[in-house]
């Protein structure tokens, strides 16, 4: 093979590399958890971070007038209080659920921009026939 095309190929392989592997670390979510956060909190203050973990049983409160909702995140260890306004929280959205919230730590509380929520990963559609009932109580058992 000529070396022309040797050199051709070099910057075609890594063009191609660089495009798939650069924009792959740009799609990734990263997140940190509770326990993470607390083992060096001072690097994560006044940065945008996102945080992940499960909205804690009982912690959830929403005040529909001012769009204020409060909740904590846990990792089972640790926990930390979240605070998120100017939006509705997702349908999805829910005590004992995985969530990535996006923002930054003012102090001890985060103050979150974006709420990530998961969802399960199991999908069952209605049975021909089902009752407006039925549907719901599919819609709930898979929550």
């Amino acid at each position: 093979m000529k070396p022309k095309y040797m050199v051709g190929l070099a910057v075609v392989g890594l063009a191609l590399a660089y495009l798939i592997f650069g924009g792959l670390g740009q799609n990734l979510v990263y997140f940190i958890t509770p326990s993470e956060y607390f083992q060096q909190a001072d690097r994560y203050q006044n940065r945008a971070v996102r945080l992940g973990g499960l909205v804690k049983q009982g912690s959830l409160s929403y005040n529909p007038q001012t769009l204020e909702l409060r909740f904590v995140v846990t990792d089972g260890v640790k926990e930390i209080p979240i605070r998120s306004s100017g939006t509705t929280p997702p349908a999805l959205f829910g005590e004992n659920r995985g969530v990535v919230v996006e923002g930054r730590f003012e102090g001890e509380t985060f103050v979150s921009q974006n709420l990530l929520v998961k969802h399960s990963e199991t999908y069952q559609a209605p049975k021909e026939g089902w009752t407006p009932e039925q549907v719901r109580k599919l819609i709930e058992e898979t929550q």
